[in-house]
């Protein structure tokens, strides 16, 4: 039986409901005493290990803001009870999505969330930080009551930073710290964890590194697009027809050995970017209107080539198509034009002016 109950104060916040427990702890909505509007999430511990779990998640997630990882508000380890507050994700998990998809998600979800993960990855492993638990179940979907089908890249975020290391100095202690307490968890919650870890960690070879991270995401890409886990060197379209070659090539590499895998979340999204423009080409026309006029596509101006809407420049002989290319401020990327952030860098983008 849980020892916190709705109506218990905890700092400056009054606890609301449960959202979810675990072997260590909890989590439950809360509002700020005096900004009643004010909604947020707190960590609670149930057992006195996980106090220094929840320390080591506020110390190494402090600082970091970016729309694809839940940002920390406050903490507190010395505080009776201790505890550390929380954006509140108004959403399930990547878990709980995957769960209800059995035979996979559908391919343009799956691309979302992969960009989001992969943003938020980026802007971690920029600071220096590794994840090290990286898993459905800490992937969050800020859906906020809209289906599924409504996800934008930037609802997508990265939480659970309790076992996550931030220098290389402490990396191997932590590992070790963690997997003695992973062993004294439930049967299940050790199952899927040690199934998302690179095996270059799980064998003790090397420390978690930015790469880990893209191995445990090569095992959520392909559970993403078949209901489940990778087995052998089979690519999700042997379970999956219609998964496209470049995401098979993807899982591919981010399911692999250490010296073969993706250097960076960068790489895997530049990857993406190709699959999103081969895509947006290969789209069929849209049917035309009901007055009965057909639609003329468009077409380069110097080689005659067919062109989409969305392009900035000829895939054909490279002549610039719009009077102002969308670019990115902060690091030169072209992002499309429904992008509100930018999917290399997570910088909010704007087109005015």
């Amino acid at each position: 039986m849980s020892q916190y109950r709705a109506g218990l104060r905890v700092s400056e916040y009054v606890l609301e409901e449960p959202l979810g427990a675990g072997t260590f702890g909890e989590v439950w909505q809360a509002r700020h005493h005096v900004w009643d509007s004010e909604r947020v999430a707190i960590k609670l511990p149930t057992e006195p290990e996980y106090v220094r779990y929840l320390q080591h998640e506020g110390v190494v997630v402090h600082g970091l803001r970016h729309p694809n990882i839940v940002r920390v508000i406050g903490l507190d380890p010395y505080a009776d009870p201790p505890y550390l507050v929380m954006e509140l994700v108004r959403g399930p998990s990547l878990r709980q999505v995957i769960s209800d998809h059995p035979r996979g998600m559908d391919i343009p979800i799956v691309l979302t969330v992969l960009r989001g993960i992969l943003n938020g990855l980026a802007a971690a492993h920029a600071a220096h930080i590794v994840h090290r638990d990286l898993k459905p179940g800490n992937i969050l979907l800020n859906l906020d009551g809209r289906p599924v089908a409504e996800l934008r890249p930037e609802d997508v975020k990265i939480g659970d930073f309790g076992f996550g290391v931030a220098n290389a100095d402490a990396l191997h202690s932590i590992v070790m710290q963690s997997a003695s307490i992973e062993r004294e968890a439930r049967n299940n919650a050790l199952t899927g964890t040690l199934a998302y870890m690179a095996p270059e960690v799980r064998d003790g070879e090397q420390a978690p590194s930015p790469r880990s991270d893209l191995y445990a995401l090569g095992v959520i890409l392909h559970e993403m697009l078949t209901g489940e886990r990778p087995v052998g060197t089979d690519l999700p379209s042997t379970l999956r027809p219609d998964v496209p070659p470049l995401l098979d090539e993807i899982f591919r590499r981010l399911y692999a050995r250490v010296d073969r895998r993706y250097e960076s979340a960068a790489a895997v999204l530049s990857d993406l970017e190709t699959h999103r423009t081969a895509a947006r080409r290969a789209a069929p026309a849209e049917e035309p209107p009901s007055t009965g006029a057909v639609r003329t596509p468009p077409r380069c101006p110097a080689c005659d080539t067919p062109t989409e809407p969305g392009d900035q420049f000829c895939t054909q002989c490279g002549r610039q198509l719009v009077a102002r290319v969308r670019r990115c401020a902060s690091c030169g990327a072209f992002p499309g034009p429904e992008d509100r952030f930018c999917i290399f860098c997570g910088r909010a983008l704007s087109w005015e002016g």
